[in-house]
């Protein structure tokens, strides 16, 4: 009796830590940018993000993020999605410059249907603080 209800009481664990299929919509992909930072000025880069399945639940969806800025370098990072807005975090892989922060986007749909997001940026030490907009375009 006690096996059974060791059984009985791991079975609901496993359903309590259970999580709700994902439900929301996936901006997976790759996306073609335009910025303007407020210490470099204008600047093009490529964004891909990848939704982590395993981490994805109901309308709140997990993703790898990678920000690609000719001349810069690459920007690794995570976001988090609630609907249409999106938190992310990003950082330069040169660690020295001190080029990390975080971001907040708002995706809508173009009239093409492709999706796209509008990202207002904060970087607190970067050159004494800093901050930007990113405007991309999946492709």
């Amino acid at each position: 009796m006690k096996r059974l209800s060791t059984l009985i009481l791991c079975l609901a664990c496993s359903a309590a830590h259970a999580h709700a299929p994902f439900t929301g919509e996936d901006f997976s992909g790759t996306y073609d940018c335009t910025g303007d930072d407020s210490h470099e000025g204008k600047y093009t880069g490529t964004v891909t993000l990848e939704r982590v399945p395993g981490q994805s639940t109901g309308k709140l969806g997990a993703y790898s993020f990678k920000l690609e800025v000719p001349g810069y370098g690459a920007y690794p990072g995570h976001a988090a999605a609630n609907g249409r807005q999106m938190a992310i975090h990003f950082a330069l892989t040169d660690t020295s410059t001190k080029d990390y922060g975080t971001g907040i986007a708002t995706f809508s749909k173009t009239k093409s249907g492709k999706w796209s997001f509008s990202k207002y940026y904060y970087e607190p030490e970067f050159k004494g603080g800093n901050f930007g907009t990113e405007t991309c375009v999946h492709r």
